[in-house]
């Protein structure tokens, strides 16, 4: 093989790399979309849970003692609750850069605190209205306090903002402020069939 036609082999194959790694961009870039943007009435969602070995040690860290599901929610509530509260006015946070700047708003707190539940493999979902988000999580337990029923689930409220807030945090929204329910790991909304506040 000559000079020439080893220097067009050569160019071909550098160009079917750079082919393949574009598409490969590409899928990367439409996935990262799919898994963490969601669309809402008032625009877009963006969702930074995670399940990385950070969390997942943090979360059984947290648990350690604990034998009952409400135990495990108390006290990853509990640890992220305690983290102080402040609006960030730029990009989400992590769950891991909210622990590390030890502040967030209620988006970054909120994936902090379901990305835990999420180890312990408790059922929570995002719950947005306007201007806030918060976590509802389905316990097996009646704690004997109203909760969201979505769809005859019972579900209680985790707000992440107040500092010890406990298991059932009262619902500050009418039911119609409800815009969207998101199952953050499969960045998907609930179809909601029934919603109810009640005991």
């Amino acid at each position: 093989m000559n000079l020439s036609k080893l220097s067009i082999t050569l160019s071909k194959i550098v160009l079917g790399s750079l082919a393949l790694y574009f598409v490969y961009v590409l899928t990367q870039a439409v996935s990262n979309v799919q898994r963490r943007y969601i669309g809402t009435k008032d625009g877009t969602y963006i969702n930074s849970t995670t399940d990385n070995q950070f969390i997942k040690k943090l979360a059984n860290i947290l648990t350690k003692n604990c034998t009952t599901q409400l135990c495990k929610v108390e006290n990853i509530l509990d640890y992220v609750t305690n983290i102080p509260y402040k609006i960030n006015n730029f990009q989400a946070h992590t769950p891991q850069q909210t622990i590390q700047k030890n502040f967030g708003d209620c988006d970054d707190k909120s994936n902090l605190l379901i990305s835990l539940l999420h180890e312990k493999g408790i059922e929570s979902y995002f719950v947005l209205v306007p201007h806030h988000i918060f976590v509802v999580s389905h316990l097996d337990i009646d704690l004997k306090k109203e909760a969201l029923y979505i769809n005859g689930k019972r579900f209680y409220i985790l707000e992440s903002t107040a500092k010890n807030s406990p298991i059932g945090f009262p619902l500050q929204y009418n039911l119609s402020e409800i815009d969207t329910i998101i199952e953050p790991f499969e960045n998907r909304k609930i179809e909601i069939n029934k919603l109810e506040w009640r005991l």
